[in-house]
């Protein structure tokens, strides 16, 4: 099952990344994950956040470039080396990692991993073949 990640667009400036988390703030957008990757001229930042259509509306009322992606949530045992066995299963399976970040969530023993894989209808097919959970959006708190 999917959940949908937010990237916004940002101008390599200072304070830029401040500005859109007190916004979020302001708006009680409450951020699940973040993670941000840049080039010389732009920055990406992925969010996933508490209610998806809430923070759009927000940022592209603000004038934030934005577009969402399914990406899907994994659970992995929250465990030193937790993470190794399910990457050895998308290598094995010759499946390519887009990206991959972590949620700031964490339940019972598990943790959550978010991946955008290049062929994510196959990705879950492995996952599913393999018993490897995936998160939902009632589970991570989501709207």
């Amino acid at each position: 099952m999917s959940v949908h990640q937010i990237s916004v667009f940002l101008e390599n400036r200072a304070g830029q990344l401040a500005e859109v988390t007190k916004l979020l703030s302001d708006n009680a957008i409450d951020m699940r994950a973040i993670s941000i990757a840049e080039t010389k001229d732009y920055g990406v930042l992925r969010i996933i956040v508490d209610d998806t259509e809430k923070a759009t509306q927000t940022l592209l009322a603000s004038g934030c470039i934005l577009s969402k992606t399914p990406v899907t949530v994994v659970c992995v045992p929250d465990v030193a080396g937790g993470l190794a066995p399910l990457l050895a299963l998308l290598a094995e399976n010759q499946l390519d990692v887009e990206y991959m970040y972590s949620l700031f969530t964490h339940k019972e023993g598990k943790a959550y991993m978010v991946f955008r894989i290049s062929d994510e209808e196959r990705f879950n097919a492995v996952l599913a073949a393999n018993g490897v959970p995936t998160a939902d959006k009632d589970e991570l708190g989501l709207k």
